[in-house]
C-alpha cells in the first residue's frame, strides 16, 4: 500500500472508532480544557458533566477541546446534536454545569443567556444593530469583487424588503474566503450555509427559500467543503467567529486535542502521506516558495527559501526546529495552537524533514507551558505508535524522530541562534551571524527552524495547493494570521484574520471596540518589539510592509489596545523594562544602552525630567538599533521611539508641566478634595498614612506632603469629590 492508501484506511479506521464510541450520536458535549479555560475553573466544570455521565446520563460523549479564542468568555461549553445547529455557552461555573444538563441535554431547552452571542459586551443598542435573526456574508474577494457593484446588494435589500424581512437580516461583506474557483460566494447563518457560483438571479430564490421558508437552496450549496467548512465553522457567537478565517487554528476548539482519531478524521497526516508518495523533495519546496507563506515569529522571512538554504547544505545530520519559545507580554498563540492541535505542528515537521532531507526534530518550549508539553507528548507517542513518526514512516525508507527541550523562560532564547545555545546546553546567547543556522546550526549542523504558527500552515498548503494558499492575503503577504487580542478592548481572545485586513476591522468588528465608552488611543503590535499605531492609521492593513511602514512590525502577533486612561511613556516605560530585563548581557548596545534610556524614562515619570533627555533617548535608541548584536537588540528600542514620535506632548507635558494626562504616574499626580465632599469620612479611615483630616460632614482636606499617592481615597469616594490632577 502507499502512504496515501495506508493514511486513508487509518482515517477510516478511526472515524469508526469515533462512531462505536458514542461521539456522534445522542448528544456530544465539549468543555474547554486549554490552559486559560482551566484557570477559569474548566476542569471543575468538566468534572461536573464527567459525574453526571458515570451517573448513568445515556447517549451523551463528553470530550474536552483547545482554545477557542474567547478568552473573555471562559471557561466555555459546547453541546452538538446531530442535525442541530452547535450551541455554544460561556462564563460556564460548576452550577451552570449541572443546569445544562438538566435543562439542555435532558429537556432539549437551549438556554440562550448563557450562549457565547447573548455573553458578548454588546449595549442595547448596539443589539439592536447587530443581532440578526440572520446574517448574509457576501465574499469580496478577487473572484467574488464584482459584488461590490450597484446591482448585487440592492438586490439583496430589495427581495428582503419584498418579504418584509429586512430588520432581521443583517448583511456583511468579507475579505478574501479562499474558494476562488466557486465564486461569487454567499454565506447564511445561522446553519453556515455556502452558496457558491451565486448570481443576481438566483438571490429572490434564495431569500424566499432559505430565509423565509426555511429550506436551503441545494443546488447552490458547496458540498465539499471539508477543509473550507471548518476554517469558518461557526457555532454562534457571529461576530466574533464569522469574521475571521481560521488555517492555523482550524482544528482548535473542534478536536479533542488529545485524540489521534480525531485528528485523522479531519485529513489528518494526509498531506505527509500525499509527500511520501507522489511529490519529490524538491517540489515539496518549490510548493512551499510558490504559496508565499513567510515565518509568522516576527521578521516574515520567507519559509521556502529558508527549506531551499537547508536542503542545499550537505551534511550527515540536518535538524528541524520548532521554535515555541513564545515569550512576548500578551502573546499566547504557540500555546493555544500547540494546546488545541498538537498534531498538525509534528506533520508540517515531519514534511520539512523529509524536504529537506533531515531525519531528527527538536521542539523548544517554555516549560511554563505545561498543558501543551503534556498534550505535544501524547501526540508524539500516538503518531509513533501509527507509524507516523519514527522509523520507516507509512513503510518508506524516511524516518524522522522528535524530542521535547525545555526553555527556562529566557526572552532571548526566541532568537534562533540563542535557541540553538540553549538547547545544546549552553547559556542562551545569540552569535553572530554568518553563519546561519542554515549552514551551521545546532550541533553545528544545517538547521531549519519555524515557529508554531508556521508549522502549522504547512499541511494545509500540500492539501490545498500553492495556488489557493497565495489566493489568500496580499500581494507580498500571503495566508492567515493570528493575533492574541489582549489589552482595553472588548472581545479578548485569539483572532486569525486573512493578511491585509485592516485594523480597523479587528478592534471594532472583531473585537467589539473599546469597553466603558472610551476612547481608542493606539495599539501596540508586535510585543516589546513592536511600535504603536494611533487612531489616524487603523486603516492601515494588517501585512508585514505595512505595518512596518507605521513604524510598527508584525512579531509573533501579539496585539495590546490601549485607551485614553494610558500613558504613553508609562507604556514605554513598562515594554523597555521587559526588555532591559530580559536583555542577555552579551553585546554593549544592548546591555548599557536599554538601562541608560530606562534610567531616563524613570526620571521623566518621576517629574525629574529635563527636555534634553528626548534628545538622548532618541539618540540611544536609533544607537542600540543599529549596534546591537541580534534582533532583539536591534529591536528593542521600538517602543520608546513609536511613543517618542507620535505622543511628543506627552513627553513635553511630564518634563515641562510636570503632568500626567492619564493619571497614571504616581509622582506627578495630586489628589485634591472637591467642595461636593459630605465629609463621610470613608476616605480619612483607608488613607494607609493619615493624610487626611476633617470633621464628620464637613469638607476633608489632604495634606500633600504625607500622601503617597497611593489613590486608594479616590477610589473609594462614593460622591466622585476626589480628583487627580
Amino acid at each position: 500500500m502507499t502512504p496515501l492508501e495506508i493514511v486513508t484506511k487509518k482515517r477510516t479506521e478511526a472515524i469508526g472508532r469515533i462512531v462505536s464510541s458514542g461521539y456522534l450520536k445522542g448528544k456530544r458535549v465539549s468543555v474547554g480544557m486549554a490552559t486559560c479555560e482551566i484557570a477559569a475553573g474548566s476542569k471543575e466544570v468538566y468534572d461536573v458533566f464527567k459525574e453526571a455521565m458515570s451517573g448513568g446520563l445515556a447517549n451523551v460523549y463528553l470530550s474536552q477541546k483547545g482554545c477557542v479564542g474567547r478568552c473573555n468568555l471562559e471557561p466555555t461549553v459546547e453541546v452538538i446534536e446531530e442535525g442541530k445547529i452547535p450551541v455554544k455557552y460561556g462564563r460556564v461555573t460548576p452550577q451552570k454545569a449541572k443546569d445544562i444538563i438538566e435543562r439542555h441535554i435532558k429537556k432539549g431547552e437551549v438556554i440562550q443567556e448563557w450562549t457565547l452571542d447573548a455573553l458578548s459586551a454588546l449595549s442595547e443598542e448596539d443589539k439592536k444593530s447587530v443581532l440578526k435573526d440572520f446574517v448574509i456574508t457576501l465574499c469580496d474577494g478577487p473572484a467574488c469583487s464584482y459584488m461590490k457593484q450597484k446591482k448585487f446588494i440592492p438586490a439583496i435589500e430589495k427581495e428582503l424588503t419584498k418579504h418584509n424581512i429586512k430588520d432581521k437580516v443583517r448583511l456583511n461583506v468579507s475579505g478574501c474566503l479562499g474558494m476562488c474557483d466557486k465564486g461569487p460566494l454567499m454565506i447564511v447563518n445561522p446553519g453556515y450555509t455556502i452558496y457558491g457560483k451565486v448570481q443576481e438571479a438566483d438571490i429572490p430564490e434564495i431569500i424566499e427559500s432559505h430565509l423565509v421558508k426555511g429550506k436551503p437552496v441545494n443546488r447552490l450549496i458547496i458540498e465539499e467543503n471539508h477543509l473550507f467548512n471548518r476554517f469558518y465553522r461557526v457555532f454562534g457567537d457571529v461576530d466574533f467567529f464569522g469574521k475571521q478565517m481560521r488555517i492555523t487554528l482550524r482544528n482548535c476548539g473542534i478536536i479533542d486535542p488529545e485524540s489521534i482519531d480525531d485528528y485523522l478524521s479531519l485529513r489528518g497526516y494526509e498531506a505527509l502521506a500525499k509527500v511520501l508518495t507522489s511529490v519529490p523533495q524538491d517540489d515539496v519546496i518549490k510548493e512551499i516558495k510558490e504559496s508565499g507563506l513567510r515565518g509568522r515569529g516576527g521578521a516574515g522571512f520567507p519559509t521556502g527559501l529558508k527549506w531551499e538554504f537547508v536542503r542545499k547544505s550537505e551534511s550527515d545530520e540536518k535538524y528541524v526546529i520548532c521554535n515555541a519559545d513564545e515569550g512576548d507580554p500578551g502573546a499566547f498563540m504557540d500555546r493555544s495552537a500547540i494546546e488545541g492541535d498538537p498534531h498538525t505542528i509534528l506533520e508540517g515537521m515531519a514534511i520539512a524533514g523529509y524536504a529537506v532531507g533531515a531525519s531528527k526534530g527538536v521542539i523548544y518550549i517554555r516549560a511554563e507551558y505545561p498543558l501543551a508539553i503534556k498534550r505535544l507528548r501524547i501526540a508524539i507517542a500516538d503518531a509513533c505508535e501509527n507509524n507516523l513518526l519514527g522509523k520507516n514512516i507509512f513503510g518508506t525508507d524516511f524516518s524522522f524522530e522528535i524530542e521535547i527541550r525545555y526553555g527556562a523562560g529566557a526572552f532571548v532564547c526566541g532568537e534562533e541562534t540563542a535557541l540553538i545555545q540553549s538547547i545544546e546546553g549552553s547559556r542562551g546567547m545569540p552569535r553572530p551571524r554568518p553563519p546561519y543556522p542554515a549552514v551551521k546550526g545546532l550541533f553545528d549542523k544545517p538547521s531549519l527552524i519555524n515557529n508554531v504558527e508556521t508549522w502549522a500552515n504547512v499541511p494545509v498548503v500540500i492539501l490545498e495547493g500553492a495556488k489557493w494558499f497565495s489566493s489568500i492575503g496580499t500581494e507580498k503577504s500571503k495566508g492567515t494570521k493570528v493575533f492574541a487580542l489582549a489589552g482595553k478592548i472588548k472581545n479578548t481572545g485569539l483572532v486569525e484574520v486573512p493578511m491585509g485586513t485592516a485594523l480597523r476591522k479587528i478592534i471594532y468588528d472583531i473585537g467589539g471596540g473599546i469597553p466603558d465608552g472610551k476612547k481608542f488611543k493606539a495599539i501596540q503590535i508586535g510585543g516589546p518589539s513592536g511600535g504603536c499605531i494611533v487612531e489616524k492609521d487603523l486603516d492601515t492593513q494588517v501585512d508585514y510592509e505595512s505595518l512596518q511602514s507605521k513604524g510598527a512590525m508584525m512579531g509573533s502577533g501579539g496585539m495590546i489596545v490601549i485607551d485614553e486612561d494610558s500613558c504613553m511613556v508609562n507604556v514605554a516605560k513598562f515594554f523597555l523594562e521587559f526588555t532591559q530585563n530580559e536583555s542577555c548581557g552579551k553585546c554593549v548596545p544592548c546591555r548599557e544602552g536599554t538601562k541608560r534610556m530606562l534610567e531616563i524614562l524613570t526620571r521623566i515619570t518621576e517629574g525629574r525630567g529635563v527636555i534634553e533627555d528626548i534628545d538622548k533617548l532618541r539618540r540611544l535608541g536609533n544607537t542600540i538599533k543599529k549596534a546591537s548584536l541580534c534582533g532583539l537588540g536591534q529591536t528593542a528600542p521600538n517602543a520608546v521611539l513609536s511613543t517618542l514620535n507620535y505622543f511628543m506632548d506627552e513627553y513635553v507635558e511630564h518634563i515641562k508641566d510636570k503632568k500626567c494626562r492619564a493619571g497614571v504616574c504616581k509622582n506627578l499626580i495630586n489628589y485634591e478634595i472637591q467642595d461636593n465632599c459630605v465629609g463621610c469620612g470613608l476616605c480619612k479611615k483607608k488613607c494607609p498614612v493619615d493624610a487626611i483630616s476633617g470633621d464628620i460632614k464637613k469638607k476633608h482636606e489632604i495634606d500633600q506632603d504625607k500622601c503617597i499617592k497611593c489613590g486608594l481615597c479616590w477610589s473609594v469616594c462614593k460622591f466622585n469629590a476626589i480628583a487627580k490632577k
